[in-house]
């Protein structure tokens, strides 16, 4: 059957080349899982996998892991939208779906890209300047920007939160925030945004913003660290917010925001000491991911950590067992099965080509591993 299924795939991906004779496609690959049996009965039923691919190549691409069929289907946008000349743009940078929408952020592209979640066909897209992240709340997306151009720039403005409708893929809102933000998350009603000031280094912004969505207003601002990156609401209403340090001698940290006693706001209760290049929850675990630069060996010093969200404390700095992470260049990207547990990492080796995704058992031993793109960094599993 997987014989008939490729020789089918070959004959509609030599069509869609056709369609395109003047332009140099990547064509799509379907490559069976290692070791994994076909279940139509999946939940979830897939894992899309964004590729961010080198500023200025134009070769973001999206990947599809499929559960139901056992396959792993590389450039997937590609074959699913033959009639798109540039396909899916320039740096790729978060990957969300929301109701039955599959929402891509290309960078450089300065484009959120909206595509059927299930089909992976492409509905349209919504023009946002130097964008960054995508969230949602109340049949809103809210899109971090960082509004400049994509340079580095000591003057370079503050950046702003977009608000656009899920329907009608219009944008309805605008609100400045700090310089460079990054990743948010809704905690109740409102939107905390993570303002990095990347392009102004080293003058890093440190602050996390507080967004009034209705209104679009940004009504505080909590002072954290410098060159603030990720920000993650925990079941227990916990912010966890990381910071990428900056070179004068802070280092990256993880810190733990929670609720004044009596008031409904947010303050700094506690540091982990920890770096953290991104991370995931699940129940009471956050899993963190670390390559940080250090400068006596010169080397990555990376990290594979759990730390236990009720106590703060760090359960291990190696969630992979089987010492399989040897062949891991660059960890850059982790997600976790919903259901199983199962534990996907992605490695961007040297930035350049393809990288590979891995994945590993909730014990941490290595089930299976295969090619990606350029720079897999984001992903999201697609529900039944």
């Amino acid at each position: 059957m997987r014989l008939a299924l490729r020789s089918a795939l070959w004959l509609l991906l030599c069509a869609l080349a056709a369609c395109r004779e003047d332009e140099l496609v990547v064509p799509t690959e379907y490559e069976p899982l290692p070791g994994e049996r076909i279940n139509p009965q999946a939940d979830p039923q897939g894992l899309y996998v964004l590729n961010e691919g080198n500023m200025g190549s134009n070769k973001a691409s999206i990947d599809f892991v499929d559960f139901r069929n056992a396959y792993y289907v590389r450039n997937l946008y590609a074959e699913r939208n033959p009639s798109i000349v540039k396909e899916l743009g320039d740096v790729g940078n978060d990957l969300q779906i929301y109701g039955s929408k599959l929402y891509a952020v290309v960078n450089c592209s300065h484009k959120v890209e909206v595509m059927d979640a299930r089909s992976g066909r492409r509905l349209g897209q919504v023009d946002i300047p130097n964008c960054r992240y995508i969230r949602f709340h109340k049949g809103q997306a809210y899109v971090s920007s960082y509004v400049a151009p994509v340079q580095i720039d000591p003057d370079a403005p503050r950046g702003a939160v977009y608000r656009m409708d899920t329907t009608s893929l219009q944008v309805t809102g605008r609100v400045t925030v700090g310089y460079q933000p990054e990743e948010m998350a809704f905690a109740g009603d409102y939107l905390y945004v993570a303002n990095s000031g990347g392009y102004r280094a080293p003058l890093y912004d440190r602050t996390l913003s507080v967004v009034e969505p209705e209104e679009m207003k940004q009504t505080a601002k909590i002072d954290v660290a410098p060159n603030l990156h990720r920000v993650r609401l925990d079941r227990r209403g916990q912010l966890w917010v990381s910071s990428r340090g900056d070179r004068s001698g802070t280092p990256s940290r993880l810190f733990v925001l929670q609720k004044e006693e009596g008031r409904n706001r947010y303050a700094v209760s506690d540091t982990v000491d920890v770096p953290c290049s991104d991370l995931a929850l699940r129940g009471d675990s956050l899993y963190f991911i670390s390559a940080a630069w250090d400068e006596q060996t010169e080397t990555n010093a990376v990290r594979y950590g759990i730390i236990d969200i009720r106590t703060h404390q760090v359960l291990t700095d190696h969630f992979i067992t089987d010492g399989t992470e040897r062949d891991i260049a660059v960890p850059y990207g982790i997600a976790l099965h919903p259901a199983n547990g199962d534990i996907y990492v992605t490695d961007a080796k040297n930035y350049v080509s393809s990288g590979k995704l891995h994945c590993y058992s909730r014990e941490g031993k290595l089930r299976w591993s295969v090619r990606t793109g350029d720079i897999p960094a984001h992903m999201v599993f697609l529900p039944k």
